[in-house]
């Protein structure tokens, strides 16, 4: 497979988060914020550029396109990737660090997570995977049913496992990822995930946990679905949200008999966390 890299050059931060969320809306599905450059990245079979035109007629943005072979995307990726760090939001100590293998383990973290993203995106360093992993340390784990509703690398079923799930099961769209996120599994020594290629959360499983960093417009389009995968006492934590759209989420919530836990923001980005 092959991907459009779409580059704007000068862009402020706030612009590009709301670029960002414009993007994702017409299935682009990874992104790199470089001061005032940001990239942007599409399977190439997704690309519309009629759409992309659509989208920035009201911005007086430019842009580029480069086509990116897997084979080159491992090589950026290997040269431009450092370690995500997260501490504990309550007690402030080392919680998780998300490295590649060509890193150093830091044993003061009390998770190390493998990743080796081949394509596939979500390697904690957009504000919104670092939000879901920081607050998954407040979920007690143990001998629960996870969902992981859009997976991506698979760092979020990854984390649950290690954190003492006994069935994960996460799904995602791009077959690309799906293959990604059992690799992923396999070298973190993680063994109760399943991986399935999906549009939507699997029928018939109800979950302790349900673990959604997707976007607004997905979220709202799978509420009922979602609604259908929790029983009384489910903690679900929903992420892949602007600040502005903050209304918007938690209304979508409480109109399906979620209780709002709590709001926490990062950046120009929310999480939500509920319970059913």
């Amino acid at each position: 497979m092959e991907y459009t890299q779409i580059t704007f050059n000068n862009i402020e931060l706030a612009q590009q988060e709301v670029l960002i969320a414009q993007l994702d809306a017409i299935g682009f599905d990874g992104f790199e914020e470089m001061g005032k450059t940001l990239h942007a990245y599409i399977p190439s079979t997704s690309f519309d550029k009629n759409e992309l035109d659509v989208l920035i007629t009201n911005h007086s943005f430019s842009y580029t396109i480069t086509i990116i072979q897997q084979k080159n995307w491992n090589e950026k990726w290997e040269a431009d990737f450092e370690p995500v760090d997260i501490l504990h939001p309550i007690t402030n100590q080392p919680f998780a660090t998300i490295r590649a293998h060509f890193h150093t383990i830091d044993t003061s973290f009390e998770h190390n997570i493998l990743v080796t993203p081949k394509m596939s995106f979500g390697t904690g360093h957009h504000p919104t995977t670092h939000l879901m992993v920081q607050h998954m340390a407040t979920i007690n784990f143990k001998n629960t049913t996870v969902i992981d509703f859009g997976t991506g690398t698979g760092i979020l079923a990854i984390l649950a496992e290690k954190l003492g799930a006994t069935a994960v099961y996460a799904v995602d769209n791009d077959a690309w990822s799906i293959e990604n996120a059992k690799e992923n599994a396999l070298n973190n020594g993680c063994v109760n995930g399943e991986y399935t290629l999906a549009e939507t959360l699997p029928n018939g499983i109800v979950a302790d946990v349900v673990l959604a960093n997707i976007n607004l417009n997905i979220i709202k389009a799978h509420m009922q679905t979602i609604k259908n995968a929790t029983k009384k006492g489910t903690m679900v934590l929903f992420s892949g949200i602007m600040v502005h759209d903050e209304k918007a989420i938690t209304d979508t919530v409480m109109a399906y008999n979620f209780t709002v836990n709590e709001v926490q923001k990062l950046g120009d980005w929310l999480l939500v966390k509920a319970t059913a």
